[in-house]
Order: C-alpha cells, then structure tokens, then sequence
C-alpha cells in the first residue's frame, strides 16, 4: 500500500469511528427517559415522542431531527435531560415540510428545563424564518421547578414561546397543537395560542392549575378530567376544537388539517433536475485528514458534494485561502463559501497559511456575497478556519477593516444563509464564516468539527502564561508542575471545544455525517423557498 493509501485508509477509519461513537450516543438519547418509561406510558395507551412523529409523517420520508444532542452531559445531578426533553425536526406531512415539536413524557414527565426552552425557541425561529407550518405535540408537566429561575422571566426563556405564538399568527403560519398529555399552568397558553388544539380523551388534559392547586387556592376539591379534560374542554369551555379518541386517531386528523392548507408565495430561488456527483461520496472520508496539521484541497471535498461535481470558481487566483464558487446541489443554486487547509502563495510570491483568512480572502468573500444577495442565490459555508491572520504585517495591511466588511456582508446578507463546520470554527473567522450569531437557516457540524475563541493548544498556553504572571513573588511551579498544570487546562478547553459541548448548547442544529451534507443543504434551501426575501441592503461597507 501506497503512503498516500494508507493516509486515506487512516483518514476512513478515524471518521468511521468517530461516526460510530455519534449514533452509540444517538441510539443512547433515542431511549429518551429509559425502557422502563416508554413501558409505563404505553401501559395507558399513549405513543412515546418518537413513535408519535413516525406516526405522523410520511412513510419513507425523511425527518431532519435537529437538536438531538440539546442538554448532552449538561443536567448530571439531575439524572439527564436526553434531548433536551422535546423532540423537534422538520418532517413532511402529506408532502409538505412542517416543524414538528413534541415533549417526550419520558424525561421528567415532559419537563422544562433551560435547554428545553432555547430548543423549542430554536424551533420556532427556524419555522418563522422559513414560513413552516407548525406542529406541536403537547405532553409536559411545565417548567422544571428546581431550575425555574433559568427558564422562566427572560426575554429568552419560557414566555416568549408564546409572544412567538402571537406573532406567527400574525405572520400568518399555520400552528396545530395537539394536547396529547398534560399541559398545565403557562404551559396550557401554547397549544390554545395556536389556530387549532385538539386533544386526546382520557390521557389529555389542559388547566391553568391542576388539582392540587385549586386545592391550596381555593379549597376546592376537582379530579383531573372534570377540571380540565378532554370532555370538559371540548364540550363545556369550548377550549379545544377537536375531541379524539387516541393517539392514532389525533395525529392522523392532524394530517387532515395539513392536507387543507393552502400555500405561500415562492422565494424564487433557481432548481433544475438534480445530477448525482461525478465524483464518489464516500471519499470524504478518505480525504477529509485526521489530523489537523494535514493540509488538504477544499476543493475535493466539493466536487464529492456538489451536483455533477461542477463549480464554477470566482476570482480562483485571488485570495485563495477561501475558495469561492457557484455551483448547484440536488438541483439547487447556491453559492459556496468555504476555507481551504492549504498553504498557498499570494500573487506577491507570500506564502499564505490554509484555514486561516487574510485581507485579499475577506475582500474576496464579500464581493462575492454581494454578489449571492444580487441575483437571490442562497450561500452554503463550509468551516474549516483558525481565523484571521494576525501580526505587524497583517495589521498594518488593515486586516480589521477587510474582515469587517466580510463580517457587515454576511451580517446583512438577505438571501439564506447555510453552515457547515467540517474542522475548526476559530475566533471571529466563526463570525466571518456565518457562526450561529449570524442567522444561518441551519447549522450543522461533522464529527469532526471544533468550535472556539482559538485552538486549544493556543489557548491553553495563553492562559498558563496568565497564570504564570500572576504568580510573581509567589513559589515558582517545577517543569513537572507546569507540564501538569497546562494538560489540565488543555483538557478542559479540549472537551469544550468538541461539537458534542456545541451541540448540547445548540450552537449547531445537528451533529451529521458527512455523507448527508447534500441532502441537510438541500432540504434545508427547499424549507427557505416558502418565504421570500427583502431586497439585500449591504449597509455601510469600506473600500
């Protein structure tokens, strides 16, 4: 075997790994609050989260789930929170794309911890931007008591679920909420804020204050179903639209009423017949290195992922540390944006650093979003950068005007924006590169992503140095006792630096393999066509 084979045999094998341990994971958080719970919710006739939204999607169709890994090794002195409690994607229901949000019962009896909340606002957001009809299967015991401070008074937190409500409603996107279990105190405004509830007999219910409440209220003795059950609040309070008498039967008039909504005005953006890549998928994983001081072309990996492995390159010779080009996926325009690792020369004969962007790469990229918010061509980045370059040299160059006016062009950029970290997601050239502050659509990471102010080796020693300083007429540290100090330091900013701690924050939608980036940018421009865009306004941006 060759020594370039046995490169791209390693690079395969690590990413299978890596791929491997990210569905043990996934298959870990799909059992949501364990066997034993999905068992006792059965016992009465109900559907776990999971088994609810398989029942009301179409067959054979795909379901983006995004936030899998919300609240990952984030509540341990709680017992977990696996996905957060709430199960949300978009899914396609009699051939429409619709947001799906539905709390799993399993975990803390559907419970609201602080993740659970920036999940569901994630979900919204995501349906508002896009124009999504709106699905939401409701079976929550309300906020989690013990962290109520974190989840509910914020602009951020628990209320603004339904100031949301309002406004879609007000944007006119259709919301059907489905009360499929409990739905109690704030919590009972959501499915009755949307344009139609239904709800299940015998295990649905919906009050502003369950029993035990109205009891220590007002003295007042009332069982659940006369309070606020299915019969009560469909025939007596006019509450609910739709009586039903299980899960199957609600979720499949949930269908119905999708089946009857009409359409939005299109965005207009360009599709043709979609051609499969020349080149073969799979080796991504072949080419994508190990290691990240390896140096690779972008430009592989885009002919892997594009439609008939065709770009069109803009300026090619021109500040070559970020590569530009149009290009189609599954029949979709776009415009890509995306770093290269590889050392390159500048035409003035200077060897310029891959993954790391320079004032002719800045200047570049953002002509070229200019150009992507002109003629209404959607804009795909993919991340692979240390960030920009740094020095007497650079500085005296203006690298922070450059890279600010790459930083206002995708700031006012109007057309949708779509992220892909694939290796590192460093300091502001996250930013530069539509980090989550700037509004993609979506954003997902490869297994191999990292995202941080600077790699950890970097800050890891920036740090010791600090605390080095600070020790001045103190007992100097030994070598050994310095070499411990910044391993324990670099461990720490290592294991915050993984898409793992990314996505349990839900800085990135998702956690993807490789292999399916074609078809998350696909659906994802397919989603952003149901809602027209303003007229791009670059604002002020310095030549």
């Amino acid at each position: 075997m060759s020594k370039i084979d046995l490169e791209k045999s390693k690079n395969e094998d690590s990413m299978k790994l890596l791929l491997a341990k990210m569905q043990h994971r996934l298959d870990e958080i799909y059992q949501g609050g364990g066997a034993k719970k999905i068992d006792r919710l059965h016992s009465r006739g109900k559907m776990t989260a999971r088994e609810r939204i398989a029942h009301l999607i179409d067959k054979e169709s795909i379901f983006l789930e995004l936030g899998a890994f919300a609240g990952y090794e984030m509540y341990p002195n709680e017992g977990g929170c696996p996905a957060g409690g709430v199960i949300t994607g978009i899914g396609y229901i009699c051939g429409r794309q619709c947001m799906i949000v539905a709390n799993d019962a399993t975990v803390k009896a559907g419970a609201w911890f602080p993740i659970t909340g920036k999940k569901n606002l994630r979900a919204q957001e995501i349906a508002m931007e896009n124009r999504l009809p709106i699905i939401y299967l409701v079976d929550s015991a309300g906020v989690f008591l013990p962290m109520q401070d974190e989840i509910f008074p914020d602009k951020e937190h628990f209320g603004r679920i339904f100031r949301n409500n309002a406004r879609m409603s007000s944007m006119g996107i259709p919301q059907i909420s489905a009360i499929m279990g409990s739905c109690v105190a704030g919590g009972a405004y959501l499915p009755i804020m949307s344009d139609e509830a239904l709800i299940v007999e015998g295990t649905g219910s919906i009050f502003l204050a369950g029993p035990y409440l109205v009891k220590a209220a007002i003295g007042e003795n009332v069982d659940k179903e006369t309070l606020g059950g299915a019969t009560t609040q469909s025939e007596i309070s006019g509450v609910t639209d739709y009586k039903m008498p299980d899960d199957p039967t609600c979720l499949d008039t949930i269908r119905d009423l999708v089946d009857k909504i009409g359409h939005f005005e299109k965005a207009g953006f360009d599709r043709v017949d979609a051609l499969p890549p020349k080149k073969d998928p799979d080796e991504i994983l072949e080419i994508f290195p190990e290691s990240r001081t390896v140096q690779y072309k972008m430009e592989d990996i885009l002919e892997r992922i594009v439609d008939d492995s065709k770009l069109t390159y803009y300026k090619k010779g021109y500040g070559k540390t970020i590569l530009c080009a149009y290009a189609r996926i599954d029949g979709w325009s776009v415009g890509i944006v995306a770093n290269s690792r590889q050392v390159v020369k500048s035409a003035s004969g200077e060897m310029q650093f891959g993954g790391v962007i320079y004032s002719d790469s800045a200047d570049k990229a953002a002509r070229f979003i200019l150009n992507c918010n002109q003629k209404k061509i959607p804009l795909v980045f993919l991340h692979d950068v240390s960030g920009f370059m740094v020095g007497k040299r650079s500085e005296h160059g203006g690298i922070i005007k450059d890279g600010a006016k790459m930083v206002n062009a995708v700031a006012n950029s109007t057309v949708p924006k779509f992220s892909i970290v694939m290796g590192n997601s460093y300091g502001a050239g996250n930013y530069a590169m539509c980090g989550k502050a700037y509004d993609p659509r979506l954003i997902v990471a490869w297994p191999t992503a990292k995202i941080a102010v600077m790699g950890g080796a970097q800050a890891a020693k920036t740090l010791l140095q600090i605390e080095m300083s600070s020790r001045k007429g103190k007992v100097e540290l030994t070598p050994e006792e310095e070499a411990e100090r910044l391993k324990t330091i670099t461990d720490r900013y290592d294991q915050q630096t993984t898409p793992y701690y990314a996505a349990a924050r839900l800085w990135v939608d998702a956690i993807i393999n490789p292999l399916d980036t074609r078809q998350w940018i696909s659906e994802g421009i397919k989603a952003a066509s149901n809602a027209p865009i303003e007229r791009f306004n670059p604002g002020v941006i310095q030549t």
